[in-house]
Parts: structure tokens; C-alpha cells; sequence
């Protein structure tokens, strides 16, 4: 097996001074992979000891056909009902199949439900520890890089919570991400109606939103918020999509995987497709362009956000230079 590297692990800026159980780790100065299992031989659960979560942290590995040169590497981020051992991309969207002929390799979150991969201010009673921003920005990627022949481009993309983190990390990490891609999600954070929506993603879970960034007025919220700091986004190449709400293709099918995509999943795709407005309208402001696709139809549901994995994938590959 390739030998995998340990970088420095970044000072823990929590403000809650946690010290309880490690879950399995014992506490290491630097990341690194702990162990690798394979599920194929191109799809890997890959273990890896993170100080910032304080906890060994799974993520899964697609690799390509061809493992012969270095190659770029998109991180895809799960929605709000995060499975604790798998992820959503893989047991609904596709994603080993869709991947197999790509040029690329894989990472896929697992676990971590209503977290919205950012680093919150203190460990929350229900939802534990949560580094992610951490964790994938600065823990991770240099492991990958290194066990997987990285070849230094990477590209992200998440639907629903997921797409909202991806739009965040992009804009707080510049320069990471040759490409991002969001799928039906809202993208401000600092007051109103974009901050209930986000509170109401981890309160849904049972954990306390404040343990995030604080209450509603601290600085950290608008630290967060992607409308605010579009300009980051600059130079990023950006693939932004939503539906209406209104029943589709797959819903008029039956093809959805949840029973309540219509009743449920209708209302929330309604409120991503106007906050997915918001941003597009943010961007062409600034002059920051984006491909948009704003379906007229669709819920907030697996199979829609499927086929945008496939929609999305020019822009992201130009943006790897992938040939």
C-alpha cells in the first residue's frame, strides 16, 4: 500500500475547551490515515485520525481506471440526513457508476448529519464535535494528495446542506477549488430567513444552533454567508441548480426515494429555487460568471439532483482540465 503522510494539525479554535472521549482516538498531533478497507477495488472506506474532530473520521474513495499519473480530485458533501457509514451519492445519485469512466478521484463524506461541514464554536451535547471546515480543507487533502496521486486541482460539490457548505468553503477557502457545484440549497446565512433555515437544519437533528456561531447577531453567521462574500468567488468555476417545486419527470414516475418527495420535498425545492435566485442574481451583479440551471420543474429529492451530477460535470471537468 502507498504510504500515506501526517500533517500539523491546526491550533483547535473551539471555545468550549472540550476534553471528553475521543471516540477511538488517542489524541495524535497530526492527521493521518489510519487504516484503508476496500469495498471494491475502486472504492475504498478510508479511516483517518483527525485532531480537529477528535475522532477518527470516515470518508470513502472512488479511484480511477487509469491510476498510472496524478490526477485532480472532487470532494462531494452530503445533504442534511448524512448516513453515518455511506453517502447519499453513492446509494442514490449513481455516483460509482457515473464516476467509472471519469478521470479523477472521489472523496465522499460520510456521517455528520445537520453540521453543514463548517467549524462550530463549541461541542454541542447531541452533534458532538464538528471541525469539518478543518477537517476538509486543511486535515484531509494533503493525505489524499498523497496516498492517491493528487495531482494539486480540486473541485467540490454538495446538494441541499451539502450545496450550501460547498458554496462556503469555496468562498472561505480562495483558491482551493478550481470548481464548485450546488444543487438546491440557500446560500445566506447572516440574518432573516437564511439563518432560520440554517437553524432549523441543525435544531432538526437535536442540536443547539448556537453551539454553531453563536446567537442570531454574532459575526460568525455573516463570516458564513456566501451572499455577502460572493467577490470571493471569483475566479471559481460555478454550476448552480434548482427546481421549482413543482412536480416533475421523476415524481410523476414514481422514481422518487422518499414518500413524501411532493408534500415535503415540493415547499423546500420551492425555497431553494428563490434562494438559488438570489445568488445568481448576486453573482451577475458582480460580474462573476456561473452556469445556472433552473429547472422549471422538480422537487427536493435524489433523483433530480442525479441527473445534475451529470449536468454539472462539463463545467467542473473544464475546470480540472480534464481531456
Amino acid at each position: 500500500m502507498t504510504s500515506v503522510p501526517a500533517v500539523a494539525a491546526p491550533p483547535d479554535t473551539g471555545s468550549s475547551g472540550y476534553q471528553g472521549p475521543s471516540e477511538g482516538l488517542d489524541r495524535p498531533v497530526r492527521s493521518m490515515i489510519d487504516r484503508i478497507e476496500p469495498i471494491t477495488d475502486r472504492w475504498l472506506r478510508v479511516f483517518v485520525r483527525s485532531p480537529a474532530m477528535k475522532r477518527v473520521v470516515q470518508v470513502q474513495v472512488l479511484l480511477p481506471a487509469d491510476r498510472g499519473k496524478p490526477r485532480p480530485t472532487v470532494y462531494l458533501l452530503d445533504g442534511r440526513g448524512a448516513p453515518e457509514h455511506e453517502s447519499s451519492w453513492t446509494l442514490h445519485a449513481g455516483a460509482v457508476e457515473f464516476f467509472a469512466s471519469k478521470d479523477v478521484t472521489v472523496v465522499l463524506t460520510t456521517g455528520g448529519p445537520a453540521n453543514l461541514y463548517t467549524d462550530w464554536q463549541r461541542r454541542d451535547p447531541v452533534l458532538g464535535v464538528n471541525k469539518w471546515e478543518t477537517f476538509l480543507t486543511r486535515e484531509l487533502p494533503p493525505l489524499i494528495e498523497e496516498a492517491f496521486e493528487g495531482n494539486g486541482r480540486n473541485a467540490i460539490q454538495g446538494v441541499s446542506m451539502g450545496a450550501e457548505a460547498a458554496m462556503m468553503l469555496a468562498f472561505r477557502n480562495p483558491g482551493r477549488y478550481a470548481a464548485v457545484a450546488a444543487h438546491s440549497s440557500c446560500y445566506t446565512i447572516a440574518r432573516g430567513a437564511g439563518q432560520a433555515h440554517a437553524r432549523g437544519i441543525v435544531a432538526s437533528y437535536g442540536g443547539n444552533p448556537d453551539n454553531m456561531f453563536g446567537p442570531p447577531g454574532d459575526p460568525d453567521w455573516l463570516a458564513h454567508d456566501v451572499i455577502a462574500h460572493a467577490e470571493a468567488l471569483r475566479g471559481t468555476a460555478i454550476y448552480l441548480s434548482s427546481g421549482t417545486g413543482i412536480p416533475g419527470e421523476h415524481d410523476l414516475a414514481g422514481r422518487t426515494d422518499l414518500p413524501d418527495a411532493i408534500t415535503v420535498g415540493g415547499p423546500l425545492e420551492a425555497g431553494a429555487f428563490t434562494c438559488t435566485l438570489a445568488l445568481v442574481d448576486r453573482l451577475a451583479r458582480l460580474g462573476i460568471p456561473a452556469t445556472v440551471n433552473l429547472r422549471a420543474t422538480g422537487t427536493h429529492s435524489w433523483p433530480y439532483w442525479a441527473d445534475e451530477l451529470a449536468r454539472s460535470w462539463p463545467t467542473i471537468a473544464t475546470a480540472l482540465e480534464i481531456r
